[in-house]
């Protein structure tokens, strides 16, 4: 008889900064039963900062041991699994700030996760998904990376030529044209193809999610979308032919528009998706208003990664005082992705009917 239950599917998750509050909401998660009987979990990191986490919130750690490059027998994997990475004796002494050797811990343990998720289909070690624990920019720079952020790190490994960063909440759905870029340098990095790409990953998005058609609303950049070139040429010459271009790719998209009135139609329902320009444009409105259930998603990658929606709070770090929502949010989305549309890694979404 075949089973009925959707299979479960196997989740890498990474530490994060060990000093951050990554250890308290990943130890959080694995005693989650929802989580475990949905997913084999397996975590990136090390002994010690999971289990400081752990007394420090009162779980009793019940999570199987093994070395940093063996996941064990896959029969063990009904019980989450530590590939413990504790050869640097420094992780003994935490510090709940940027910290080169604390850095340089929690990019290997994401090197260590895509190279898992990136073994052959047929092998037993082959993650589903990544869903990755916050880590502190600064601290990969003073361990001597140049990686701004996860996303261009994932990329880069994957060879994956167009990532879109797409966050998903029970309030809206924005992609981002540009990512982790100063403010001063967006006008440079803008052009009619990073914003075409936004546009296609997050329609590509939604589509997994189940909307065969979406509406997609494109911000502008300047304020009042530019008022004809009056404050701002980047509309007319960079934005507005990015849209045309979807458009005649059979995206229903329109724009640009002024951001300031944009979000507030997007909540109200008359779009799937919002396109903004940069960074703090995009996010504002949707941490705002979804703090503890916002999710962060590479869409492009060939498996699935996500993460929680906010970053280290090394000032609350080592207090047990970390809400795990966000990051039971993106193992959950993780899950639902893998299992509904195993293709959901992949370049071409599936044909999906529509949400309604």
């Amino acid at each position: 008889m075949t089973d009925p239950r959707p299979r479960r599917p196997l989740i890498g998750l990474t530490l994060g900064d060990p000093g951050g509050i990554g250890p308290e909401i990943v130890a959080q998660c694995l005693v989650d039963p929802d989580l475990r009987s949905q997913a084999r979990l397996v975590i990136y990191g090390a002994a010690t900062p999971l289990t400081i986490a752990s007394e420090q919130l009162g779980i009793a750690p019940d999570w199987y041991r093994a070395g940093a490059q063996a996941h064990g027998d896959k029969a063990l994997l009904d019980t989450p699994v530590l590939l413990d990475d504790s050869d640097d004796d420094r992780l003994l002494d935490l510090v709940h700030r940027p910290n080169a050797t604390q850095g340089a811990a929690s990019k290997r343990w994401v090197e260590h996760a895509i190279a898992d998720a990136m073994r052959e289909e047929e092998d037993p070690r082959r993650l589903d998904a990544i869903v990755t624990g916050p880590i502190s920019k600064q601290a990969w720079s003073l361990a001597g990376f140049n990686w701004p952020g996860h996303t261009e790190l994932f990329a880069h490994r994957t060879k994956s030529r167009h990532v879109t960063m797409v966050f998903e909440s029970p309030h809206m759905r924005v992609a981002l044209a540009t990512v982790h870029i100063p403010l001063m340098g967006v006008r440079d990095a803008l052009t009619i193809g990073r914003v075409f790409e936004a546009i296609e990953g997050g329609a590509k998005a939604c589509r997994f999610l189940g909307l065969d058609s979406p509406r997609i609303a494109v911000c502008g950049l300047n304020p009042h979308a530019g008022e004809q070139g009056v404050l701002g040429w980047e509309e007319e010459k960079v934005i507005r032919p990015a849209i045309e271009m979807a458009r005649h790719g059979g995206i229903e998209v329109s724009g640009p528009d002024p951001a300031d009135t944009l979000f507030r139609r997007v909540v109200g329902g008359e779009f799937d998706l919002v396109v903004a320009m940069y960074h703090d444009q995009g996010l504002i409105p949707l941490k705002l208003l979804g703090q503890g259930a916002a999710v962060n998603w590479s869409v492009g990658l060939p498996f699935v990664r996500t993460s929680p929606d906010h970053g280290t709070a090394f000032d609350i770090a080592g207090r047990g005082q970390a809400d795990p929502a966000s990051m039971k949010a993106a193992i959950e989305l993780a899950i639902r992705l893998t299992q509904q549309h195993p293709a959901a890694c992949g370049d071409s979404p599936p044909e999906v009917r529509s949400a309604d």
